[in-house]
């Protein structure tokens, strides 16, 4: 089997998403703040400090924010630290009630060597002083307070961007600008205003995310402040940095090998530009006189006394660090574009002078932009490419535009990303609207969506692209909002009627925002739509609740745009009404969840197939697994197997008429004895969607406003689909014909695509199905659509409509079935589903084969479900003796019933026609979901050799109550069942 690196699963595109969520190990957790009383009141500004934490880091969708712990002597924060308490930050001001901050720092030195140092000081003549006689080398900074809170908010975040630079850098490439000041009031003055554009172009940035988590992971990856008071210093974090700084910012004037310098801004200009030409510096200083020296090296000015001296900083963090739009200029310095998104830029690409092209990418504008941004990895594909490297100067322009649109693009690519109509593919693109979650089937699609992309399992084969269809899914939080708004949730669980509850559904507003995000999506899209129920419990590996809620199917080919809303709205309340249906209560009664607990999302998924005049279907659709439940030599249990039917997939999902193949054997399995069985119970007719007026239009706003229309196998040869499924008979000889060129009637065989190959079916399904038991690390079902009827030259559409893991009972008991008295056994197979022993049923539901007959199923049904509800009531599990496929939709096939008919069962036993073979109940909803309850279930064909049911002494038992052509029988003591996982056999045995 194809092996694949787990590790790349958590891969994105170009960025690598699971490494940004290992950034800022290193986080201010607790802040000691040590101050008199009146000083705490000052600094927090009647409360101003902690509303401020609060909004800065909530309103950046950030989940962590520092606490703030006060301390009003420096005994007790000594106290505090001592004992063991872990600070991330400790602030002091200048003077405590019990001793100076001096002291108070020397004291924490003793102890914790390493814990950031704050000292915060009003008076910046006394901190000269200080200084001047005693230094105040034990603090890690000092600052001037003036009034703004920002500052303290700013320190937080000095002392984390210093603790988390180096690994934030070699993990992902995390971009620094470098101040270099050693003036406590300069750069207590503008380190707020500095962080202050960073956080609010992180803003602006986080506009673009694609989802929560994005948004969080990009707000840790924004650049870092590297504030330095000596040359030294800045030069060391340059060196180790140099290909990640965005810029500089310095005074001219500070300490270089430890005396003041009066040219030191101007050699570590001059030494940056040497290094990296495009790095933007600006130099900063109280004489004007220095400006014409810092023009001539290249770098902005500031002169210190400005009255305009911030707005100026805040101008040239705008515009040279790339923290604002990508300004497109000429040479000259004309503006002729404006970029604000990814989007954006491309689009002015295309429009702006080459001239101006070539001005920006000569000088790296666009990669420092796209770093500014958190877009390391397309940064770095740009960067390295020089205008020279090209013959053509236009194709410098048409790189980097192919550049943007692939990363634009394949960023979204496997992921779940929030609904933004701007950015939705409609062909690729899988978005959520909503908060919650996205639902058992909403995940298995994410999954197998990630899944696809991850290891290019689109590209493997080239007749055949393989993806998942694009999907809009409304989470969880939308249906909690839906029944909120309109008072439903008491009145859905206690009503019983399922007409009043579709009518109070259906009458109920969707969230306006909600609504329109909707309108917005059908702007983008034209295509048949598939509205899909999508709860918490679906698709589970042990409760799948599959087909216990219902699917919707809509044309969406009004012309009105209102009007296809209305239809999309009304399907997603009927699914909605569906979480609280009859069928669906019934089945959570049996489990152990209560229908209070659950939640509904919603699956809006493009519908696989193609247009054929006025009806809609794929060529054909199925349900593939990896585990066979009843193969047959030469064939083995983990081969696989699949059914497969023209048309829509609800025939094969409602146990239809269906062709059986094994993907391994690249052959199908002959399900019928004989040619006449062939012709007689074959699959006759398929479903599709109706395209016309009358199909949905006008229609209440109910389940029949949604139907599905049947079809006669001519429909689809006038289509010119059938010939791809289909055999003919011809009477004449009295045999089948591969293919449909010669008069007959047409028998749906698949055997065009088993036998010549025409699409690669069974090697698809062999290799996804290996994907899946590998990912899932269980046998997995996977429902599918082939679209065959594609334009010319395009590749054939396999979508992959659901996976999901398969109910199998490996719990093994030991059980011995083999050794018993032969004379006992009531019923034996060699294959049934379970594990376990019985011996404490006494009750027995059985057909009354002395009138049975199979025109007659539907009445069989109806008595079955008659019993059913009798013994559940009185809490009495029991034994059910059927013929023909339980659950079947063909009423030929089988007996009709869903699983809320027979759910008391605790045992069902499945017998064959005695004038016709069936397959068995495999791969229908109905079958999944007894699988999961783990209800013993025999399958008996004696025509086969695979066991036998005593009839002659089950219908010789005095009946306990007769219903229709059902027999209700009470023994004295009870049935023993055996049933052993390992081989599948099983027997059930009279007392």
């Amino acid at each position: 089997m194809t092996r694949f690196d787990p590790s790349l699963f958590e891969s994105g595109y170009g960025i690598r998403f699971h490494r940004f969520q290992n950034l800022m190990p290193n986080r201010v957790h607790d802040i000691l703040l040590v101050s008199s009383v009146y000083d705490s009141f000052i600094i927090e500004e009647d409360g101003r400090l902690d509303e401020g934490l609060i909004q800065e880091y909530l309103g950046l969708n950030l989940v962590h924010q520092p606490r703030m712990i006060r301390c009003f002597s420096g005994a007790e924060a000594l106290e505090r630290i001592r004992g063991g308490e872990e600070f991330g930050l400790v602030v002091t001001t200048m003077h405590l009630a019990d001793m100076h901050a001096l002291a108070f720092a020397r004291e924490v030195r003793t102890t914790h060597r390493t814990l950031p140092l704050v000292l915060l000081t009003y008076d910046y003549k006394e901190l000269k002083e200080v200084r001047k006689r005693h230094g105040t080398e034990d603090f890690d900074k000092v600052i001037l307070w003036q009034g703004d809170y920002r500052l303290l908010l700013a320190v937080v975040k000095y002392v984390e961007d210093r603790l988390n630079v180096r690994s934030d850098t070699e993990l992902i490439g995390v971009q620094s600008i470098i101040v270099i000041e050693d003036s406590v009031r300069f750069y207590s003055t503008f380190l707020p205003l500095i962080y202050t554009e960073v956080m609010r172009h992180s803003q602006a940035v986080l506009a673009e995310s694609l989802n929560l988590s994005h948004r969080i992971l990009r707000m840790k990856a924004r650049p870092k402040v590297l504030l330095c008071e000596t040359y030294e210093d800045a030069w060391n974090y340059f060196v180790s940095y140099h290909d990640n700084i965005l810029g500089v910012i310095s005074d001219i004037e500070f300490p270089r090998h430890g005396e003041p310098d009066p040219q030191a801004g101007f050699a570590f200009a001059r030494a940056v530009r040497a290094w990296h030409p495009d790095v933007p510096v600006l130099l900063q200083s109280s004489d004007p006189a220095n400006q014409e020296l810092a023009e001539k090296i290249g770098a902005s000015f500031i002169q210190k006394n400005s009255p305009f001296m911030l707005r100026e900083l805040r101008r040239f963090v705008v515009e040279q660090l790339s923290f604002g739009d990508f300004v497109f200029r000429m040479p000259d310095g004309t503006e002729v574009g404006r970029a604000r998104t990814l989007r954006d830029l491309e689009e002015e690409l295309e429009k702006v002078p080459l001239e101006c092209v070539l001005h920006h990418a000569q000088r790296n504008h666009f990669s420092c932009w796209l770093k500014a941004r958190t877009e390391f990895w397309l940064a770095e594909q740009l960067r390295p490419r020089k205008v020279s490297d090209y013959e053509d100067p236009e194709e410098v322009r048409r790189d980097i535009i192919s550049n943007l649109r692939d990363f634009r693009l394949r960023q979204q690519r496997g992921l779940v990303v929030d609904f933004d109509p701007e950015a939705f593919d409609p062909e690729r693109s899988f978005a959520r609207i909503g908060g919650g979650s996205l639902g058992g089937k909403g995940r298995g699609l994410a999954f197998l969506h990630r899944l696809i992309e991850t290891y290019g399992i689109n590209e493997r084969f080239p007749e055949a692209s393989i993806s998942v269809p694009p999907v809009v899914v409304l989470g969880t939080k939308v249906f909690d909002r839906f029944l909120e708004d309109n008072g439903l949730q008491d009145f859905a669980i206690a009503e019983e009627d399922d007409e009043e509850i579709v009518r109070r559904f259906t009458e109920a507003p969707l969230p306006e925002d909600v609504t329109a995000l909707l309108r917005a999506y059908l702007e983008k899209v034209d295509y048949p739509l598939a509205v899909r129920s999508s709860s918490l419990l679906e698709d589970s590996q042990h409760q799948p609740f599959a087909g216990v809620y219902e699917t919707y199917m809509i044309p969406n080919h009004a012309p009105d745009l209102e009007e296809r809303l209305r239809e999309l709205l009304t399907a997603v309340r009927l699914v909605y009404a569906s979480t609280f249906s009859r069928v669906a209560k019934t089945y959570t009664r049996a489990t152990a969840y209560r229908l209070e607990e659950e939640k509904m999302a919603v699956v809006i998924q493009k519908l696989v197939g193609s247009a054929h005049g006025r009806r809609f279907y794929p060529d054909f659709a199925g349900v593939a697994r990896s585990h066979n439940f009843y193969s047959r030599p030469p064939m083995r249990a983990e081969d696989g197997i699949a059914n497969v039917a023209l048309g829509l997939g609800t025939t094969v999902v409602e146990g239809g008429a269906c062709v059986r193949l094994g993907p391994r054997s690249r052959g199908h399995v002959m399900q019928f004895a004989s040619v006449e069985d062939s012709l007689e119970y074959s699959q006759r007719r398929f479903e599709g969607l109706p395209c016309r007026g009358e199909g949905g239009e006008g229609a209440p706003p109910g389940p029949a406003a949604f139907r599905l229309d049947e079809y006669d196998l001519s429909a689809a040869e006038e289509d010119g689909v059938l010939g791809l499924v289909a055999s003919t008979y011809s009477a004449e000889n009295d045999a089948v014909y591969d293919g449909i060129s010669r008069p007959g009637v047409r028998i749906v065989t698949f055997a065009p695509i088993l036998k010549l190959d025409v699409f690669p079916l069974a090697r698809i399904l062999e290799f996804l199905l290996q994907v899946g038991r590998w990912s899932m690390s269980a046998s997995v079902e996977i429902e599918f659509a082939v679209n065959y009827s594609v334009p010319p030259g395009r590749r054939k559409e396999f979508r992959v409509l659901q996976m999901r893991p398969m109910v199998l009972d490996r719990g093994w008991e030991e059980v011995s079935t083999r050794e018993v008295d032969p004379r006992r056994i009531v019923c034996e197979s060699d294959h049934v589903l379970g594990n376990g022993l019985l011996s404490d049923i006494r009750d027995i539901v059985l057909v009354d084969l002395d009138r049975f007959h199979r025109s007659r199923t539907r009445e069989v049904a109806v008595s079955i479900t008659r019993l059913d509800h009798r013994l559940r009531g009185e809490e009495r599990p029991y034994v059910l003796f059927g013929v023909g496929r339980w659950g079947s939709s063909d009423p030929w096939l089988g007996i009709p019933v869903t699983w809320d008919m027979i759910c008391g069962a605790r045992v069902i036993v499945e017998s064959s026609f005695r004038d016709l073979k069936v397959t068995p109940s495999e791969g229908s909803h109905f079958f999944q979901n007894l699988a999961s309850m783990r209800i013993g279930y025999f399958t008996v064909d004696g025509g086969e050799g695979t066991g036998f049911v005593d009839w002659d002494w089950l219908m010789g038992l005095p009946p306990h109550r007769v219903e229709g052509l059902c027999r209700h029988v009470r023994l004295e003591e009870p049935l023993t069942v055996r049933m052993d996982g390992r081989t599948g056999h099983g027997v059930i045995l009279r007392p």
